[in-house]
């Protein structure tokens, strides 16, 4: 991932300034920036299946990064399809949206 992460810095940097170091610079620095080993591209199909299976708030931005990541839309219609049948046909409209929203803009 090319930008510099600082979504915890700006959120929890005051409050928990030892969880937001570890977002910016481990998870989206150190991890996400094993290019060799996973492409972003891959790494955002990965997390984005993993936040679905979740239901959690944090799969919109995900999906977001996703499309930045080069995930088409028809990878992430693919995607999503796939998992509704393991993760439950609720949480596929509800990614759905999301993505229909992320990718009509």
């Amino acid at each position: 991932m090319a930008k510099k992460q600082t979504a915890g810095r700006d959120n929890l940097g005051d409050f928990a300034p030892q969880f937001a170091k570890l977002n910016d610079d481990v998870l989206f620095g150190e991890v996400w920036s094993q290019e060799n080993q996973l492409s972003a591209h891959d790494r955002s199909l990965i997390t984005v299946a993993s936040l679905m299976t979740q239901g959690v708030p944090q799969l919109e931005a995900h999906i977001k990064i996703a499309k930045q990541n080069g995930v088409t839309k028809d990878e992430m219609v693919a995607l999503i399809t796939h998992l509704s049948f393991y993760t439950g046909w609720p949480k596929a409209w509800s990614a759905f949206g999301l993505a229909k929203q992320v990718y009509q803009n």
